[in-house]
C-alpha cells in the first residue's frame, strides 16, 4: 500500500519496466507506477489494483493475467517524436486462458507534459500483443486525446485482430464515443467462430468482467481490507 514503483530510463530507453508482478492474488492500494514504455507488467496471476496512478507512454499496462484496475488514473506521458502511446497490450495467447486486462471507474487524461502536443500524438486505448488479446473498459472517463478508432493493430506482419476482444461499456468523456472504432473491436468466441460487432457491449456482458466473476473476488479480497466495487 502507498509505493511508489518507477522507472527513470526515460522514453528513449524503449522498454523499462517499473514494476513485474507475478504473484497470485497480488493487490496494489494507493500505488503509483512511473515509466514510459511497459511500466506496469502486470504478467501473471490474478492482480487488483485499486486507487492507483499509472504513467507510461506504449504499452505501459500489459501482461498475460487476470488484472483489474479500479478507480485508478491512467495518465498517459509525452514520448519521443515519432511515437504513439498505447494504454493496454494483453498477451492472452489462446481462448481458453482466463485472462485479460479491465479497467473499471478509471480516468484515462494526459499528464502535464503531453497536455499541449495531446492532438499531434496519437493515443489508442489497447493494440493486441498476442492473438486472444483481451482488454474491456467499464464506466471510464476517456479525456479527448483518444483517436476515434480506439485500437490499433500489433504490426504490419502479425495483425492479431481476428480473434482479440476489445469491449467498451458505460464510458464517458469526449475520448468515450465508440462509433467509430475500428471494426474489429470486438469478438464473441463461440468454438471456432468469432462474431463482430461494434466496441461497445451490453451490461450483461460487462457485468462479466466485474469483480466477482472476474477475480472470485468474495473469496479472497475482503480479506485484504482494500475496499473495491464487486459489479458495476
Amino acid at each position: 500500500m502507498s509505493i511508489a514503483f518507477e522507472n527513470k530510463a526515460g522514453p528513449k530507453a524503449q522498454q523499462a519496466v517499473a514494476v513485474r508482478v507475478e504473484g497470485q492474488r497480488s493487490v496494489f492500494f494507493r500505488c503509483a507506477f512511473l515509466g514510459y514504455q511497459d511500466t506496469l507488467y502486470a504478467n501473471r496471476g490474478v492482480q487488483f489494483y485499486r486507487n492507483c496512478e499509472i504513467y507510461g507512454t506504449i504499452d505501459f499496462i500489459f501482461g498475460m493475467g487476470t488484472t483489474l484496475i479500479q478507480n485508478s488514473k491512467i495518465l498517459v506521458r509525452k514520448p519521443i517524436q515519432g511515437q504513439q502511446n498505447i494504454v493496454v497490450a494483453d498477451g492472452s495467447s489462446n481462448k481458453f486462458m482466463h485472462t485479460g486486462i479491465v479497467l473499471q471507474n478509471c480516468s484515462i487524461i494526459p499528464d502535464i507534459e503531453l497536455y499541449p502536443y495531446r492532438y499531434t500524438v496519437k493515443t489508442y486505448l489497447a493494440r493486441p500483443w498476442k492473438a486472444f488479446s483481451r482488454a474491456i473498459f467499464i464506466n471510464n472517463y476517456f479525456d479527448d486525446f483518444i483517436q476515434r478508432e480506439g485500437y490499433m493493430i500489433w504490426s504490419i506482419n502479425e495483425t492479431n485482430t481476428a480473434n482479440s476482444y476489445f469491449a467498451e461499456f458505460g464510458n464517458v468523456g469526449p475520448g468515450a464515443n465508440a462509433t467509430s472504432r475500428v471494426k474489429w473491436a470486438k469478438g464473441v468466441i463461440n468454438k471456432d467462430e468469432v462474431v463482430r460487432f461494434t466496441a461497445e457491449i451490453t451490461k450483461d456482458e460487462a457485468v462479466r468482467f466485474t469483480a466477482e466473476p472476474w477475480l472470485n473476488a468474495s473469496t479472497w479480497l475482503p480479506f485484504t481490507s482494500v475496499p473495491y466495487n464487486k459489479g458495476l
